[in-house]
């Protein structure tokens, strides 16, 4: 079956806007917040959402970019501004048709080969629900995720490797965790890539 570019694109671009609009209600001093993700503050994971979303717009132009481009980096003084900016930019990457006919090279993943645009919107997609999540849940807001994003994300999150050399303290995964029976598709999704629905219990 040939891949939809164009859906994966629109589903990528409402993940994103969905960590946007989480984003937009911290405060200042939410940013020592606990996450769900191991060992990151709030500020920690929202340094590396940024960097995630500029080395993956940096990516969609083909170019190889280096492992050291993808490191963190503190804060500004305005980081919803910042984060936004960064978000925007990673969608308008992406809206370009010719992206479909180039290498994406994500260093982090492999430095040996590139990726297709869509692996890198599916990679991202699955981040961006995630994360979404997590900050919602450090924030202690509720969190929308439309039904088709939680089924497509579910059916990402099983497909990720559930290796040591990727999972657990420093990176954006931990090690799979059980879901429960009753769980729908997000709470398994989570669970699959070593969040606990019931965070922080």
């Amino acid at each position: 079956m040939p891949v939809d570019l164009a859906a994966i694109r629109s589903r990528h671009a409402r993940a994103v806007a969905l960590t946007s609009d989480v984003v937009t209600n911290l405060k200042p001093t939410d940013l020592d917040r606990a996450t769900p993700c191991a060992e990151w503050t709030l500020a920690e994971l929202l340094s590396h959402m940024i960097v995630q979303h500029r080395g993956f717009a940096a990516a969609a132009s083909g170019t190889p970019t280096v492992l050291d481009a993808w490191a963190p980096q503190p804060l500004s003084a305005d980081p919803i501004s910042e984060y936004t900016a960064a978000a925007a930019a990673v969608v308008a990457a992406y809206s370009d048709d010719a992206v479909a006919d180039r290498e994406i090279w994500l260093p982090e993943l492999s430095q040996k080969r590139p990726f297709s645009a869509t692996d890198a919107l599916t990679f991202q997609f699955i981040d961006d629900v995630v994360h979404a999540w997590d900050v919602a849940r450090s924030l202690d807001i509720p969190l929308h995720v439309e039904d088709d994003l939680a089924d497509a994300a579910l059916v990402v999150a099983l497909a990720v490797p559930d290796e040591p050399d990727r999972r657990g303290p420093g990176f954006a995964f931990g090690a799979a965790l059980p879901a429960e029976p009753s769980a729908g598709p997000l709470d398994r999704a989570l669970a699959a890539l070593g969040r606990s629905p019931a965070w922080p219990a």
